[in-house]
């Protein structure tokens, strides 16, 4: 039973497991980023460059101090991968309990009372820190594919 349910296992190289979590933090990166800067026009407040502005700093924090980290972390776990893994295993199983309170928590914060110039603010942080770091995936996922192709 259990070997042919791994006949329908999405099993990936380790490179589309990088490009894959390049993807990932890019989509999350741009939604959240269109969500800060819808928050923002609505309101059309005189302080929007103080706002995107306040963003931007938060997110070169983040990127630089937090997600790259993760990204390296992440990177010297996928790439030794010499066996096809699971399609969803460019993120460790634990990180998925994580995301799913972050999720929980961006929801939360959405419906708070929370002035949303202000949650702009994380929003476009997180958003732009991720986007920022996703082409860190993508520079080495190139990589890969060229050193793929050396090997042909």
């Amino acid at each position: 039973m259990i070997n042919r349910l791994r006949e329908y296992k999405p099993a990936v190289n380790s490179s589309f497991l990088v490009f894959m979590a390049g993807i990932v933090w890019l989509c999350v990166g741009i939604m959240l980023l269109s969500t800060a800067f819808s928050w923002l026009f609505e309101i059309a407040t005189t302080n929007l460059y103080f706002f995107a502005g306040a963003g931007v700093i938060l997110a070169l924090l983040v990127h630089h101090f937090g997600f790259l980290r993760i990204v390296d972390k992440n990177l010297v776990r996928i790439l030794p991968m010499s066996e096809k893994r699971c399609l969803f295993s460019f993120i460790p199983w634990k990180s998925y309990l994580i995301i799913a309170i972050m999720v929980a928590m961006g929801m939360v914060l959405r419906h708070s009372t929370i002035p949303k110039q202000y949650l702009a603010i994380c929003y476009i942080g997180i958003g732009l820190a991720l986007m920022l770091s996703s082409m860190r995936y993508m520079r080495i996922f190139l990589r890969e594919i060229k050193k793929e192709k050396l090997h042909l």
